[in-house]
């Protein structure tokens, strides 16, 4: 058996970050088992579906890495199909024509309301004639469900589950106007491309039910089901907007690694034993739904950005320097030029330690890609660059014209420190002036390596223009 799974968004918005971890989980079971991955645009609510929003869905995902196989498939356009399907059921008995009126469904659940009921629809023309059907009134399709009994999920995440049949109404398969339901055409989508695997948030377990019925009423193979618990916020609430981003286009601008978000997602809710950095690779290996956790995962952002501050450590510079050039780029507010790009090339090592996330390494990197002398970051470093310490760089800037010849980490810093010593002064009394004026931070990589990478004329054109 050729293992399939799909991810199935509707298009009504960004891909949530609950959404990205169901594709993942898809994406690497089928993976693992050397099967398919499947993408489905469930786009059969025609008012809130939008292009934007599938744009937005597309591109998530292949900015996390989740490529699917074969062509996206698009709902709507399978409605004739999914028609085909209620007919077929019409035909075998296993579904009928209902001719009850809203104002006939709205008193019956106003009686059932009144009672205390559960509003369900009672089977009122579940046996009745067509000849009967009172004039004016388009029939929806309803499926023809068992009344009695049980209907059983062997869930691979939730384990065994079951609902009386009694609990279930003969829901509609096909609408007054002839269009399908979203129960039904999940379905019919599901059997079509021959879906072995169900993996979604535990929120569907309740319509598993529902389909699962159509799906033996039609004699089709059952998939297996795997209800993922959802993602929660820190409070232990279901994750929403009051907790901070929920796309993952914001957790894109936000500076994370593709790389690390999905070792991330991964990790909530899902285990191997003691393992927190797990290369996918490794995912795609180790994967499997028997750990999957039954009990709802804590989404929390400094665990997160302290995940994506290691893969950023581990990233190659290559790698990195063409992601957060645009991020730089923007900052300086043009293009940066070749000595600058060399600069940035140079230094993206050393910065990349103190650095969380891309937008705080492109910040902790104009320094070295914009020429001349950067303005003093905040009132702390503007209070470093007193008259005094004004002075003691202007001379230092004349003392380091001599080093040009041979500049190199070692020999800046061997002068800098022959500088203090005839100057009367403590390294520190120059080391941050000096940091001050040439990346107008109190806080930057070792000074000597940033001496090193800006080369004698920037060093010494920053250091005239902060002693002057």
């Amino acid at each position: 058996m050729t293992v399939v799974t799909r991810f199935a968004p509707s298009p009504t918005g960004f891909l949530h970050i609950g959404g990205a971890r169901t594709a993942l989980f898809n994406w690497l079971f089928a993976r693992h088992h050397g099967g398919k991955f499947l993408l489905r645009i469930e786009d059969t609510d025609r008012v809130r579906s939008t292009q934007p929003a599938v744009d937005a869905i597309l591109d998530g995902l292949s900015w996390l890495g989740l490529q699917w196989d074969g062509d996206v498939t698009y709902q709507f356009q399978r409605a004739t199909r999914h028609a085909e399907v209620a007919r077929a059921m019409l035909a075998a008995g296993k579904a009928y024509h209902c001719y009850a009126s809203p104002q006939e469904l709205e008193e019956m659940r106003a009686a059932q309301k009144a009672a205390g009921k559960p509003m369900r629809y009672d089977g009122r023309w579940r046996d009745r004639a067509p000849k009967e059907a009172p004039e004016g009134i388009a029939p929806v399709v309803r499926l023809r469900a068992p009344q009695t009994g049980q209907t059983i999920i062997k869930d691979a995440v939730q384990g065994e589950v079951t609902v009386e049949n009694a609990q279930l109404d003969d829901m509609i398969l096909l609408r007054a106007d002839g269009t399908p339901t979203y129960m039904l055409a999940v379905v019919v989508d599901d059997n079509d491309v021959g879906v072995t695997h169900v993996i979604r948030g535990d929120d569907h377990l309740n319509n598993a039910f529902r389909q699962l019925q159509i799906i033996r009423a039609m004699g089709w193979v059952e998939p297996v089901y795997a209800h993922i618990p959802l993602i929660h916020g820190p409070d232990g609430a279901k994750l929403s907007k009051r907790h901070g981003a929920l796309g993952v286009d914001a957790y894109r601008d936000m500076g994370f690694l593709p790389a690390a978000l999905r070792n991330y997602l991964l990790r909530l809710g899902w285990g191997h034993g003691d393992d927190e950095i797990i290369s996918t690779e490794q995912a795609i290996e180790w994967f499997d739904l028997a750990n999957v956790g039954r009990a709802p995962s804590r989404f929390d952002v400094t665990k997160l950005t302290n995940l994506n501050a290691h893969y950023m450590r581990e990233t190659p510079d290559d790698e990195l320097v063409p992601l957060v050039q645009p991020l730089v780029e923007a900052r300086i507010g043009g293009a940066i030029d070749v000595s600058g790009l060399e600069r940035v090339r140079r230094g993206l090592s050393g910065v990349k330690q103190r650095s969380r996330t891309l937008v705080e390494l492109a910040d902790n990197l104009v320094f070295y890609a914009r020429a001349g002398a950067p303005s003093p970051a905040d009132d702390k470093a503007r209070a470093v660059l007193t008259a005094d310490a004004k002075s003691l760089l202007g001379r230092l800037a004349m003392a380091l014209e001599a080093e040009a010849a041979n500049w190199s980490e070692k020999q800046v810093e061997d002068a800098v420190r022959r500088f203090a010593d005839a100057a009367g002064v403590k390294l520190g009394q120059v080391a941050q002036p000096l940091r001050v004026a040439l990346t107008g931070s109190t806080v930057s990589p070792g000074i000597f390596e940033v001496l090193a990478i800006l080369g004698p004329a920037e060093t010494i054109s920053r250091l005239k223009a902060a002693g002057g």
